[in-house]
């Protein structure tokens, strides 16, 4: 797994730019390559403010939206369309904006959907669909060109919560989550296998209420209590903050990272 590394932003809005252009140039890059990307979003203010600015990026027009395949990183187990799901709120944001293909933009289910209140049948269904597209020796995931996270105030990321039974989990790729001390309590995660299967590994953090976990993560934590701690890329791993979400750090233990 690859080291941290830091970029501060002066602000949220600042960072949000930043990031959609940053993305913008590995998808292209990616599609050059491979003739295809993979990306994984993630929800919260911070992944939907990346989205609405990549939806307003001079540059958006050099992605071929139609070769991009879409996955998220978590769900809230919630009815189709309520306002409260990631992918909803991915949709307004810039999904329903761009020429995606609909086959590849994969959703996580949803609670009315075939497995109903069974989440965890809902998750290998899943695990099912990450499974189909990975490639031989891809440990049952795509290899993610970037897998993109939002760090909560108490270190979670995607819904893997510290201390809960999701972050413990070494085999699967996708789980059920209940109990969340988040709401809704009940969502779906990838798991930290899952996420370490990503070339490249983002997390997003704006806003003072993010800066004890910032702290606490990028300083040696384990990840059982603090997850975003164990949330590393294959070859990067980038923390994307702003000046507010970076005030407790120890900025002399990160060097400059190089783009």
């Amino acid at each position: 797994m690859s080291a941290p590394q830091l970029v501060v932003h002066r602000d949220k809005e600042l960072m949000a730019q930043a990031a959609a252009a940053r993305l913008i140039t590995r998808i292209v890059d990616a599609q050059a390559a491979r003739g295809s990307a993979s990306v994984v979003l993630t929800g919260g203010r911070n992944g939907n403010g990346l989205l609405a600015a990549l939806g307003s990026a001079p540059a958006r027009d050099a992605v071929d939206w139609s070769r991009l395949d879409l996955w998220w990183g978590d769900e809230r187990y919630l009815p189709d369309g309520d306002p409260e799901r990631n992918v909803t709120q991915a949709r307004e944001a810039l999904l329903d904006r761009v020429p995606l293909d609909p086959a590849r933009v994969h959703a996580m289910p949803a609670s009315d959907g075939p497995y109903g209140d069974d989440v965890e049948a809902a998750a290998a269904a899943y695990a099912e669909e990450l499974a189909a597209a990975a490639g031989p020796g891809d440990g049952g995931v795509p290899a993610f060109d970037v897998l993109m996270l939002g760090v909560g105030p108490d270190t979670h990321v995607a819904s893997l919560f510290p201390e809960l039974p999701a972050v413990h989990e070494t085999e699967r790729t996708v789980v059920g989550v209940r109990g969340a001390p988040k709401p809704p309590p009940v969502r779906i995660s990838l798991t930290l296998p899952a996420i370490r299967a990503a070339r490249e590994v983002w997390l997003l953090a704006a806003g003072e209420d993010k800066a004890k976990a910032a702290a606490i993560a990028l300083s040696g934590a384990g990840e059982l209590q603090a997850p975003a701690a164990g949330a590393r890329g294959r070859s990067r791993t980038l923390w994307l903050l702003d000046s507010a979400a970076a005030s407790k750090l120890p900025r002399s233990l990160y060097p400059p990272v190089t783009a």
